[in-house]
């Protein structure tokens, strides 16, 4: 899909929209998700103060939430009129150091300037999502990382997501962990980690014999449960 999509995606969404796009995650039904979302993101990242670059960013909320939290914030998203939204929420939460600019995250013009970087569900928006990736790479300092929370495989395929990309022309793709973490090491990151990213209730664990057990934590559970990990919405932290 063209790049225009996003570019004009806020616009096409019309006042309604814009104004859930501002009030995020507050506005969102998945406003629980978000908060839960960002605890974890804010858990996994150094500790402030640290020099930070939040990709795709859209309406800044979560850049916001970082510099509350105490980082040097770098808001980055394609569309003039979301760094518009960005620049309204640094004055709605009273934060000074969130610094917005229009650009696209697959052509980056930094070179060993953050501590960390995030990828929140906007990844996944990139045409060419390799060249994004090499871009961060080259952003961030030696020893930095990258924390990534994308949807998994299947995304594409949902209804609303193929509505999307029908009434708006946004990019839309599945990017699981698997394709993420190949693509990095491609890139020049060095290792990663896998952390749970659940959307979900959790089902009720039958009863287990011991000997039950030991099969359910042996090798070839072990292995079951993370092959499943890969191709799930989970957060993936790469480091440089």
């Amino acid at each position: 899909m063209s790049k225009q999509g996003e570019q004009d995606y806020l616009k096409n969404l019309g006042d309604e929209g814009r104004i859930h796009a501002f009030n995020k995650p507050f506005s969102d039904p998945n406003c629980g998700f978000h908060l839960k979302d960002m605890g974890t993101i804010i858990s996994l990242l150094p500790p402030p103060p640290a020099r930070l670059l939040d990709l795709g960013c859209g309406s800044g909320w979560t850049s916001c939430f970082f510099a509350l939290r105490g980082y040097d914030v770098v808001a980055q998203d394609i569309a003039d009129d979301m760094i518009a939204l960005v620049n309204e929420n640094k004055k709605r939460y009273g934060v000074t150091n969130v610094q917005a600019i229009t650009s696209d995250y697959e052509s980056l013009n930094f070179h060993n300037e953050f501590d960390c970087a995030v990828f929140y569900d906007s990844l996944h928006h990139a045409e060419d999502e390799k060249a994004a990736l090499q871009a961060v790479y080259r952003a961030l300092k030696p020893e930095a990382f990258l924390v990534t929370a994308e949807p998994g495989t299947g995304h594409a395929q949902n209804p609303a997501t193929k509505r999307a990309k029908s009434m708006y022309g946004v990019t839309e793709k599945d990017m699981p962990p698997r394709l993420i973490v190949d693509l990095s090491m491609q890139v020049g990151f060095r290792k990663f980690q896998l952390y749970a990213r659940h959307f979900g209730p959790v089902g009720v664990v039958p009863f287990l014999s011991l000997a039950g057990l030991r099969k359910l934590i042996g090798k070839l559970a072990r292995e079951h449960y993370y092959s499943r990990a890969m191709g799930q919405s989970n957060f993936v932290v790469l480091w440089k």
